[in-house]
């Protein structure tokens, strides 16, 4: 009786029965998209971050490259570090009757991107402010070189020549 009734059953809802299979089947298929936790935030540190050491061994090796220079060291002063100016949420409320009471609260707006993982959101990067370039090298005697690689430490940091220092290497 149990499989005639099944037989029936299955003769007139097959279609519907094949098509939840189908469902359930295409979701337990991978979806192609292997990205971990990890493998976010490692393309996170990836992207332009800025750190002052890389940006000094960078700069000397272009001005090691000017020529009559010989060799190089520059170090660089900040006068404000890189900032990340982050989307924020702002609630405020006046209050009423005699006292004025006014209330406001701040929250740090976030994405979540599933699995716990959340994300802040960036609105501006504020770049690092130069305060100052020392720079060391070999041919700090002549006027020619000490001008080219003022010229270069210049448009690489935005600071103006009187911030900039090209002293003569120490022979040994």
């Amino acid at each position: 009786m149990r499989i005639v009734a099944f037989t029936e059953l299955w003769k007139k809802y097959k279609f519907a029965g094949l098509i939840v299979l189908i469902g359930v089947l295409l979701m337990l298929l991978p979806s192609g998209k292997k990205t971990t936790v990890q493998q976010q935030s490692a393309v996170r540190e990836s992207e332009e971050e800025f750190s002052l050491s890389r940006t000094e061994e960078k700069m000397e090796s272009i001005l090691s490259q000017i020529e009559g220079v010989g060799k190089l060291r520059i170090m660089l002063t900040l006068s404000r570090g890189p900032q990340l100016q982050l989307a924020e949420d702002t609630d405020r409320s006046l209050g009423s009757g005699m006292t004025g009471d006014s209330r406001s609260r701040q929250e740090t707006v976030t994405l979540n991107r599933g699995s716990g993982y959340q994300e802040v959101v960036v609105t501006n990067q504020v770049y690092p402010v130069y305060q100052g370039a020392v720079v060391v090298c070999q041919g700090a005697e002549n006027s020619a070189v000490r001008l080219a690689v003022t010229e270069a430490v210049s448009a690489l940091t935005g600071l103006s020549s009187d911030r900039i220092s090209i002293v003569k290497w120490k022979e040994s």
